[in-house]
């Protein structure tokens, strides 16, 4: 199955929600009229989902190494007091 461009542009902008109201009136009935548009959409929301997930678990991953770095080192007392006294 191959997706052409112009519909991976618009599904696209159907799922940012950057379609103008016409547009996507149109859009939502050919999804109604044509399945292989709608599993398209269905294929392309499941990637969209799928980078979301991985973005979060890496920043998750870089914010844990800064966490580790800053208040597992020794050097950074005077630091790591600073920010628990904002918290107290």
């Amino acid at each position: 199955m191959r997706t052409s461009q112009n519909n991976t542009q618009r599904i696209e902008r159907y799922l940012l929600g950057s379609l103008s109201v016409s547009d996507k009136l149109v859009f939502e009935a050919q999804l109604m009229l044509q399945p292989k548009l709608r599993m398209e959409l269905y294929f392309q929301k499941k990637a969209c989902q799928l980078v979301q997930l991985y973005h979060r678990k890496k920043l998750k991953e870089e914010l844990e190494a800064l966490h580790q770095e800053l208040f597992d080192d020794p050097d950074k007392f005077v630091f790591q007091q600073k920010i628990h006294g904002l918290f107290k």
